[in-house]
């Protein structure tokens, strides 16, 4: 027989409880702003028919980025690589039951072909948030703003990480300022999405390659090096100056370069990077006004964004900002001092455990009290239970604080207030 191949596959994670620990730390945090801002959570299925993609996400993602598989009809499926569509479908689906504006929030997993790196995996976990029903500078403003807030909330300053700004619509029309053919923009914006990746020189050639002339290089040239174009633009004006109200203003930033590269964005768009710009993109999202009406829906405005956990976990580490996390979730270890003890220690750790309080009790009671005691130590269990004959001669316990080093011996009918005063809980 092989040999089994005990490493995951290419671009994909194994979680052990320590990473499973930091996962739910930053998953509570997005779930916490999210509900803080009224938003309610919602999940879609992992496989979607590969159409929903097809002509909302833009030729990269469907063609180079997606797995895609056939079931036993022949139907061309997907794996998600993203969540908006089905979103959008979900709300096309009953649209007459929901009452808008509907905020919407989700965290699962996606998956994307691509090539692994530091902070891309070909499975990872994403927020998306999202608002649906309103179409104006305000609804971009608290999407953007609670993006803030969770940066806010893991440590992470405004000296560290940035969201940058842009408008499609704006942007748009600057281009056909300067005789760009409105025809040809959806191209010119997944080459300016594709500018940071290549030389100046390969990217001049390609505009030539999708039939930009000298002048027209130019022209857009000189549009992506203006940062104070921003003012020009009503809608930009109102969204920046509503951040600044909503207090978040040193986040955000005015940038002629993000248009995001998927084609269903309409008006304004967004990404969180960090400011040395070590990382890849943070966060990104903007504005989607015909997405439902593609899906098969009524037109209905939407905005939101998605934000990925690797890239997330690699800047909290950059910057020192993942707090101290102890996989081990038991807060009590009830001991077992020999087998004729084992159903006293067992009465113990059941009516601690009906009091909510996390409880282990160690099974094999041929093992030395000494080799427990450091089973707690090395799991980082707080306490410890101690009962032995003269414990159970006096109706008592012994409890030992691990991290103390301390130990005092209380009635047993007083355990369960005992812990509940406890810090550790």
């Amino acid at each position: 027989m092989n040999k089994v191949n005990l490493q995951p596959l290419k671009g994909f994670r194994d979680f052990y409880p320590e990473q499973m620990k930091f996962r739910n730390f930053l998953f509570g945090k997005m779930r916490e702003i999210s509900k803080l801002f009224g938003y309610q959570e919602y999940e879609g299925p992992v496989l979607e028919s590969l159409d929903l993609y097809g002509a909302k996400s833009g030729e990269e993602l469907v063609k180079n980025q997606t797995f895609i598989l056939k079931d036993r009809g022949g139907r061309r499926l997907a794996l998600r690589p993203e969540l908006t569509p089905t979103m959008a479908r979900m709300v096309a689906a009953q649209r007459q039951k929901l009452t808008l504006p509907l905020r919407w929030f989700s965290l699962g997993p996606r998956w994307r072909y691509e090539q692994p790196q530091k902070g891309r995996f070909r499975e990872f976990w994403q927020w998306d948030v999202d608002l649906i029903g309103f179409d104006s500078p305000e609804a971009d403003a608290e999407v953007i703003s609670l993006a803030c807030e969770l940066f806010k909330s893991v440590g992470l300053s405004s000296k560290e990480v940035v969201i940058k700004i842009n408008n499609r619509r704006f942007l748009e029309n600057k281009l056909v300022f300067v005789e760009i053919p409105r025809k040809k923009i959806p191209e010119v914006f997944r080459a300016i999405d594709k500018k940071e990746k290549m030389t100046q020189d390969g990217w001049e050639k390609y505009l030539k390659e999708i039939g930009l002339n000298d002048l027209q290089i130019r022209g857009l040239g000189e549009i992506l090096k203006d940062k104070d174009f921003a003012n020009e633009s009503e809608e930009l004006t109102e969204l920046f100056s509503t951040l600044n109200d909503l207090g978040v203003s040193k986040y955000i930033e005015f940038d002629p370069m993000v248009v995001r590269g998927l084609d269903y964005y309409t008006g304004t768009v967004f990404e969180a990077k960090d400011r040395r710009g070590e990382f890849r993109t943070i966060l990104g999202g903007g504005r989607y006004d015909n997405l439902l009406e593609i899906i098969g829906g009524q037109k209905i405005p939407g905005v939101g964004f998605a934000a990925g956990d690797a890239v997330l976990e690699e800047i909290l580490k950059k910057f020192k900002k993942i707090p101290k996390l102890t996989p081990c979730s038991t807060k009590v270890l009830v001991t077992v001092f020999d087998e004729s003890f084992y159903r006293n220690s067992l009465k113990i750790t059941s009516q601690l455990r009906a009091k909510n309080i996390p409880t282990e009790i160690y099974l094999d009671s041929q093992t030395k009290l000494d080799k427990q005691l450091k089973y707690a130590d090395k799991k980082g269990i707080c306490w410890v239970v101690i009962i032995g004959p003269e414990e159970e001669k006096s109706g008592t316990v012994t409890v030992k604080n691990m991290e103390k080093g301390s130990q005092e011996t209380i009635p047993q009918e007083k355990l369960e207030d005992y812990f509940n005063k406890q810090v550790c809980f």
